[in-house]
């Protein structure tokens, strides 16, 4: 094995061009762009004006038979992932998976089996919120108990504010059978991963969804979730993106103390000095009285500790760009396996099902239910043919 890993970049579009940059700037350690595949005409001029030593196809199975690369990169529409990822794997070539990895679980379903099968190869998801070092802080946090055990959990994130021109810009976009959904499937994948990689995953979920509520689209743009993560432990998940000024609130309530993050980017660590129960129980009916009449100093209750980190734009990126090759070159560990892209799928799919049925759903719910409800809004849009269960 050589000490570079050469990436097929397939698809040049914005994700895709970000990558390349990302590369050919020396930003990513171990990596090289090995070659780029795009069926756009002009898209492949760009790539060849900017990168002239670059191979370029316009079909991604000719790139993978090049032999040009080591592993690949699937920036194409959702539903293209599982299948590309597939390709690749088949051809003994390391994946990357864009986020999310799928649109709905027979299709990753069938992916993680196949890179089950293929252990002597890398296989992520580009999760690169995991990467950021403000969640990586909260999750050590909360995995060592300092909080306690999670009794309550909200994420309002709202700040995807796009105007009807974005969903115009690409015919894809926005579509059942296209994009395969809206703010779930494009925007909040990476919050609904954070979410139960923090806090666990829920055994099901309740919501309220608005299709097309303030643009002209016929998928998702407003988004209210109730879960039940089980023992108690609720959850409510909030996402739009239609707010002009839009919030990114994350708070953890445990019954030992508590996390609330703002903007992604700065977080106060509430610690109780016991647990809150027996704080409660060690209160008498003096305690109770200087509560009522402000007198009961609660601070001297609890610690507090606030915790920001430094992220420049793109480091995130690159970072797990970085990962990836560090786990192919010598055996690092993934900051995020591709098999953990099922989980949210399968949560976006839950909430999308709730909504359909009108019913809490399970996180374990019936695959062939939900793709029979997907199908029937791709064929009622008549852009695109409906999917079949593992395609």
């Amino acid at each position: 094995m050589s000490d570079t890993v050469r990436l097929g970049i397939i698809g040049l579009g914005a994700q895709g061009s970000m990558y390349a940059g990302f590369i050919a700037e020396g930003r990513v350690p171990g990596m090289t762009i090995g070659a780029i595949a795009d069926t756009d005409p002009a898209a492949l001029e760009v790539a060849r004006t900017r990168y002239p030593d670059v191979p370029t196809y316009t079909d991604h199975l000719a790139l993978m038979d090049s032999g040009d690369a080591d592993a690949v990169i699937t920036c194409v529409p959702h539903f293209l992932h599982p299948e590309m990822a597939v390709d690749a794997l088949e051809r003994d070539l390391h994946v990357l998976v864009e986020k999310p990895a799928g649109v709905y679980a027979g299709q990753v379903s069938r992916m993680n089996e196949v890179a089950a099968g293929k252990p002597h190869l890398r296989f992520a998801v580009m999760f690169n919120q995991r990467n950021n070092p403000l969640y990586q802080r909260i999750k050590q946090i909360v995995d060592a108990g300092e909080i306690g055990r999670i009794i309550r959990s909200n994420w309002i994130i709202t700040t995807w504010w796009r105007p009807q021109g974005y969903y115009e810009q690409s015919a894809w976009r926005a579509t059942w059978g296209g994009e395969g959904g809206g703010v779930l499937v494009n925007q909040a994948p990476h919050q609904l991963d954070l979410w139960q990689w923090i806090c666990g995953v829920p055994a099901s979920v309740f919501a309220k969804v608005s299709y097309g509520l303030q643009r002209d689209i016929a998928v998702e743009d407003e988004v209210t979730v109730l879960a039940d993560f089980g023992q108690g432990s609720t959850g409510v998940f909030v996402t739009a993106t239609h707010d002009l000024v839009g919030t990114d609130r994350f708070e953890i309530q445990g019954d030992a103390g508590k996390i609330v993050v703002e903007g992604s980017r700065i977080a106060v660590v509430t610690r109780l000095n016991s647990p809150e129960r027996e704080l409660s129980d060690g209160m008498g009916m003096d305690d109770v009285r200087r509560l009522f009449m402000g007198e009961l100093d609660a601070s001297t209750l609890y610690t507090q500790e606030t915790i920001e980190f430094p992220s420049a734009w793109g480091e995130q990126h690159v970072g797990v760009l970085a990962n990836f090759a560090a786990s192919i070159l010598n055996g690092t560990e993934l900051i995020a396996p591709g098999a953990d892209g099922m989980l949210g799928v399968r949560l976006a799919n839950a909430i999308h099902l709730s909504s359909w049925t009108g019913r809490e759903a399970p996180i374990d719910f019936d695959d062939g239910e939900f793709l029979e409800l997907l199908n029937e809004r791709i064929a009622d849009e008549g852009l695109y043919p409906v999917r079949q269960a593992t395609a």
